[in-house]
């Protein structure tokens, strides 16, 4: 086991960059800011001022995060091709949600929504179909932030530090700056954590290149040691029964990517249209970036790295501990412990945005000032951080990525509503709940149908929730193929919203008022808020009144 006395310049390079950042973090509750009183769009939205270089680096250490930074390579180590998932699945992404995101950002800076579920509340007319949309919002989001702890805990472990405590304390003063400052924080603190993981990025390939066996001899050895591996489904090439499930994954993460409220949250921060546009044309270089790290799996299996204390999510940080000297491991061990305070921080904010605007003013007080509202924001960002970290301290680990693995399944969902929503108001509202509850339904039933396996692919660990690939078999059908549940659950929720919506407008059942016109999603910066009073102050108001 590691001791912290032999991880000394490791830990005090740690602690110097990650109080550095905790200033910075109390210092940007003064960045930008308007001369105004604090209210949730300044808090959680950062003013929605944030230009070119802000957003760009919000965005990435809000879609790059530590756990990618960690969990990629772990997998590729661990299982090698099926692990370059992340890769493929972030080069599709961005073509996908290049479009919507530009209409998204437009219809909410048009009506000063601050969340994608006001946008579905006045796009369907319903208040029970956007809470639906903002709960599944913030389930996704929880285990999301739990899984930023892990990449720290790995670090932590790393270094030989002991216990849960210091994992807790980072989070306290992660709490206190957010608390204090909003998206600002996590917006100026990227800048660190970017150039920070491109450092190591960079330290690591000149370690490699310097090595006498260069890559050809890391990849022969990686084939060698999966060659002699019990399980049919780990090696250089995907296996010819893991291809579909492979293809589907990437396109239900790429897909799924767009709906977590965090990246929204980045989105909405943007000050104009073009900023989304260029930063969704820009961002993909980060996927050069995340290939070198999952080929860092590779590097870890020819330099014989072996997890500590059975902790697979510590295999990077264990050999960036062995190819590097102590002052360069202390930087990169900071990069990935800041890399996950960014995105735990914004996933945060998200959160709370959803359940201020969607739960606590849209059932509980709707008459709420912008002070009380920023207030209650603050108070459910602090809830979700300590839900997050006692995941983390009381639950296993492992669980709490099967949690997320629930929660991509889950999130995509809510895509018939938003994605589908951003160009059409003909769904039926009562029609999308259905699509969504039917959606739900069966992919938390097939995740429940999954076994999770062991090392020879064929032992039975855990009976259920033990992965994401279903297999068709289930179906009563003679195949080997297994695709992604939640391609197979989004499915379902489309073609139960389809056809209810088609039965409800058949019988007369008369769908929502659509708030918004055409016009709105296509607006720019200094066109103009016009704020729906119905959505804001639980009034009634004219259609005509947004037709303006």
């Amino acid at each position: 086991m590691p001791r912290l006395a032999d991880h000394r310049v490791e830990f005090a390079i740690f602690l110097a960059l990650f109080g550095f950042v905790t200033v910075l973090g109390f210092a940007a509750a003064r960045w930008r800011r308007a001369d105004k009183p604090q209210d949730l769009e300044e808090w959680g939205l950062g003013g929605r001022a944030f230009g070119n270089w802000v957003t760009w680096f919000l965005l990435g250490g809000d879609a790059y995060t530590a756990y990618t930074f960690v969990a990629v390579p772990a997998l590729v180590y661990a299982v090698g091709a099926n692990g370059f998932f992340a890769v493929p699945f972030a080069v599709i992404t961005y073509p996908i949600i290049y479009p919507l995101l530009g209409r998204l950002w437009s219809v909410t800076h048009r009506h000063g929504f601050v969340t994608v579920a006001e946008f579905v509340r006045a796009r369907f007319g319903s208040r029970t179909l956007a809470v639906v949309v903002a709960l599944v919002g913030i389930g996704a989001t929880m285990p999301y932030i739990a899984l930023q702890l892990i990449g720290l805990k790995a670090v932590l472990e790393v270094m030989g530090v002991p216990g849960g405590w210091p994992l807790t304390a980072a989070f306290v003063v992660l709490a206190l700056y957010t608390f204090r400052s909003g998206l600002r924080a996590p917006a100026l603190i990227s800048i660190v954590k970017d150039v920070l993981i491109i450092w190591t990025i960079f330290a690591a390939l000149l370690s490699i290149a310097m090595t006498t066996g260069g890559w050809g001899g890391i990849v022969r050895v990686a084939a060698a040691r999966y060659a002699h591996t019990p399980s049919p489904a780990d090696g250089l090439l995907l296996s010819p029964a893991g291809q579909s499930a492979y293809v589907t994954v990437v396109l239900g993460s790429a897909l799924a990517l767009f709906l977590y409220p965090h990246l929204q949250t980045g989105v909405l921060a943007a000050k104009n249209r073009s900023v989304v546009k260029r930063n969704m044309a820009a961002l993909p270089l980060y996927t050069l970036a995340l290939g070198l790290i999952a080929l860092l799996g590779f590097v870890a299996i020819a330099d014989g790295i072996r997890p500590v204390a059975g902790d697979g999510n510590t295999v990077i940080p264990a050999l960036f501990d062995q190819i590097f000297p102590s002052w360069c491991a202390g930087l990169a061990f900071a990069a990935i412990g800041i890399g996950a305070l960014v995105p735990a921080a914004i996933m945060s904010i998200a959160a709370a945005n959803l359940f201020t605007r969607n739960v606590y003013r849209e059932f509980i007080r709707p008459h709420a000032s912008s002070a009380e509202e920023t207030r209650v924001g603050k108070l459910a960002s602090l809830t979700v951080k300590i839900g997050a970290v006692l995941v983390i301290v009381l639950v296993n680990p492992q669980f709490s990525i099967d949690l997320q693995l629930i929660g991509g399944v889950v999130v995509l969902q809510i895509l018939p509503a938003v994605g589908l929503g951003l160009y059409t108001a003909w769904l039926h509202r009562w029609a999308l709940l259905a699509g969504m509850a039917a959606g739900l339904l069966s992919g938390l039933t097939m995740l429940y149908q999954i076994p999770q396996l062991g090392p020879d692919g064929a032992t039975v660990v855990r009976a259920h929730f033990g992965g994401s690939a279903w297999p068709l078999s289930h179906l009563g059908l003679h195949t080997g193929v297994v695709l992604y549940a939640g391609i197979l659950a989004l499915a379902v929720n489309l073609a139960v919203a389809a056809v209810g919506t088609v039965a409800l407008r058949w019988v007369g059942v008369p769908p929502g008022v659509d708030l918004t016109v055409p016009l709105d999603y296509e607006a720019d910066e200094g066109e103009g808020i016009q704020r729906m009073a119905e959505l804001v102050d639980g009034t009634a108001t004219h259609r005509a009144a947004h037709l303006r």
